[in-house]
C-alpha cells in the first residue's frame, strides 16, 4: 500500500469519520488547483489529498482499508504466520481477513486440499478471528450512554454444509467448499455513560466463526466527535483557536467556546507563536483538561485599511 492516507490528511487513527472529513475539506480548500493557479506542487498535494479521503472517507471504505493494512502487518516480509498457528491453510487466512464490507467470496481454487498432506498434528481449540472496528457517537452521547444501530458484517459456516466441507475435497455449492459465507446483520451497541475516547467494548461471540470452531469477538472503539475546530490527540482533547498575527506579536485576550458550551477569555501572552498550547483545566470534556492550540487566523478577503497597514508593516521590515 503506498502512502498513509491517515497522514497524508494530518488526522490520527483514531479520529471520528466527521473529523476526517473536516480535515479532507480544510486541505482540498487550501491546495484546489482553481487557489493555486498553475502551482504544480499544490496540484500535486491536491491529487494525493483526494486519493487519502478515496480511501478513508466513508465508514466502509476505512473499514476496508484497516483490514487491509492489518494483513499487510500480518504477512510483512513474504512470510506467512496462520492465524490460530501451526501450518498455514488459506481457510483460515479467508476466516481471519475477508469478512469486510463488500468482500468478495473466495474462489475454491485457493483452497488447500489436506488430502494429500502427510499425517498432521491432533488440532488445537480453533477460533475464529476477532473484528475490530470504530463507532462514533458525540461528546453529549458519551456522559449519558446510548445505544446506536450498528451494520455488521463477519464470516459465519456456510448455512448448507454447516462448515464441513471445509480442509476436505467435498465440494459445496453455497460456500465453494471454504466452509463459510460473508453474512450482514444489524445490531444495537450500548455505549455505558462515561465513555472516553477510545473506550473499547467486546462483544463476545460476534467475531468471525471459525467453520471447526469457537466464533471471535467483536472489538468496538468508541470514537467520540470533538466536532469543528477541535481533535484528540494522544487522548487529550485540542481545541484550536485562531488569532490573527498582530495578536500573536502583541498579545491580547479572546474568547472561545468550550466543549460544555461556556463562553470563556483566555489572554494571549505577548509573543505567543503560531503551534503553542495552554492547558485549560477542568474545561475539557466531561470535566477534563482541555488543550488550546494557537493558530494563525486568516481572512479570505482583506480590506483596503488591511492592505495598508499591511504595506506599512512590510516598508518597516515586518
Amino acid at each position: 500500500m503506498t502512502g498513509d492516507p491517515y497522514r497524508t490528511l494530518d488526522v490520527s487513527k483514531d479520529a471520528s469519520d466527521a473529523e476526517i472529513k473536516r480535515a479532507y475539506r480544510k486541505l482540498a480548500r487550501q491546495y484546489h488547483p482553481d487557489r493555486n493557479p498553475g502551482d504544480a506542487a499544490a496540484e500535486e498535494r491536491f491529487k494525493s489529498i483526494q486519493s487519502a479521503y478515496d480511501k478513508i472517507g466513508t465508514a466502509e471504505g476505512r473499514s476496508e482499508y484497516d483490514q487491509q493494512r492489518r494483513m499487510e502487518e500480518m504477512f510483512q516480509g513474504g512470510r506467512t504466520r496462520s492465524p490460530f498457528g501451526g501450518g498455514v491453510d488459506i481457510g483460515d487466512i479467508f476466516s481471519q481477513f475477508m469478512g469486510g464490507r463488500g468482500a468478495q467470496q473466495p474462489s475454491s481454487g485457493f483452497r488447500f486440499d489436506s488430502s494429500n498432506r502427510g499425517p498432521r498434528e491432533p488440532k488445537k481449540t480453533t477460533k475464529g478471528a476477532d473484528i475490530e472496528a470504530g463507532l462514533d457517537i458525540t461528546l453529549e452521547q458519551a456522559l449519558t450512554g446510548t445505544e446506536v444501530k450498528f451494520s455488521h458484517r463477519r464470516m459465519r459456516r456456510c448455512s448448507d454444509c454447516d462448515g464441513s466441507s471445509f480442509g476436505t475435497s467435498r465440494r459445496c455449492s453455497t460456500c465453494g467448499g471454504t466452509g463459510i459465507q460473508t453474512k450482514g446483520s444489524t445490531i444495537t451497541v450500548k455505549v455505558p455513560k462515561g465513555a472516553e475516547h477510545g473506550h473499547q467494548l467486546r462483544l463476545k461471540g460476534m467475531g468471525h466463526e471459525h467453520p471447526e470452531g469457537e466464533s471471535g469477538d467483536l472489538l468496538i472503539t468508541v470514537r467520540l466527535d470533538a466536532e469543528e475546530g477541535r481533535r484528540w490527540e494522544d487522548g487529550r482533547l485540542i481545541q484550536e483557536v485562531r488569532i490573527p498575527y498582530s495578536m500573536l506579536s502583541l498579545g491580547g485576550k479572546v474568547r472561545i467556546t468550550t466543549p460544555s458550551g461556556k463562553r470563556l477569555q483566555i489572554e494571549i501572552p505577548k509573543g505567543t507563536r503560531i503551534g503553542d498550547r495552554r492547558r485549560l483545566q477542568g474545561h475539557g470534556h466531561a470535566g477534563g483538561a482541555l488543550d488550546v492550540e494557537f493558530t494563525l487566523s486568516e481572512p479570505e478577503e482583506l480590506s483596503e485599511s488591511q492592505v495598508e497597514a499591511l504595506n506599512s508593516l512590510r516598508d518597516a521590515g515586518l
